[in-house]
């Protein structure tokens, strides 16, 4: 299972190994992913994400997304929600956040190894991209184009301290990797299929059964445009999970 779980990590991350960053960027992301129980059958869901430019001189974007989930069984869990995100965007001495908006829906798989759970996730975007444009008053949506794209996360969290039975307190690391691929509308966003990958490793600590916290380094590279090459993201996250 541990060398499925690790093959499914080198089919996502090969792609991007067979091209070569141009553009190389240091930023930070604070994160926090939350559940809220409704019923046996009914959660809420809700993250909230900042991230910073290069060199953290800037926000990047703001993340507001939320969700209706419906738990087929304790393994399954079925999603469909809107985000609402705020990108900056740069022209010439403009320089402002411009919203994205999003329909999304999604498929949860939990997959027990042992004393561990791989989350595999299958998610699809419908994505309104706002067109910049300026006037005397600056940088504004002219537009919103439309573009969907499909996403592929595979995650585990792996205790570092003695179990004798479910991991409800203690430290862990958590190794997860997700890969984007743009579906319809390709000229919308760079023209290519490949979007991009996110490679994450973290640390972190369950201080109780439904609360998480932990800090790690996610390699993240994009396929830009053509003719504006690659961009090789070096991000620290600190995240925050709540399960009520």
């Amino acid at each position: 299972m541990i060398r499925n779980f690790l093959l499914a990590i080198v089919v996502c991350i090969l792609p991007v190994t067979l091209l070569v960053a141009q553009q190389n960027l240091h930023t930070g992301w604070l994160a926090s992913f939350n559940t809220f129980s409704l019923s046996n059958k009914w959660s809420v869901h809700l993250d909230v994400q900042l991230r910073s430019t290069d060199e953290l001189s800037q926000v990047q974007t703001l993340l507001f997304r939320t969700g209706i989930n419906y738990h087929l069984n304790k393994k399954q869990v079925l999603t469909a929600g809107y985000a609402y995100i705020p990108n900056r965007y740069v022209s010439g001495d403009n320089n402002e956040l411009l919203a994205e908006h999003r329909l999304w829906q999604q498929f949860i798989q939990l997959q027990p190894v042992n004393k561990l759970s791989i989350q595999h996730r299958f998610r699809f975007e419908e994505r309104f991209i706002p067109k910049p444009a300026v006037d005397n008053e600056g940088l504004y949506a002219d537009e919103y184009l439309f573009a969907t794209r499909f996403r592929y996360f595979v995650r585990s969290v792996i205790p570092l301290t003695r179990q004798t039975g479910s991991f409800e307190k203690g430290m862990f690391t958590a190794l997860q990797n997700e890969l984007f691929l743009n579906a319809t509308h390709l000229d919308v966003v760079n023209g290519k299929t490949f979007d991009q990958n996110r490679l994450y490793l973290a640390l972190g600590y369950r201080l109780v059964k439904q609360f998480d916290i932990e800090a790690g380094y996610m390699w993240q590279f994009v396929e830009r445009k053509e003719g504006l090459g690659t961009t090789n993201n070096n991000i620290a996250q600190l995240a925050l999970y709540w399960r009520k």
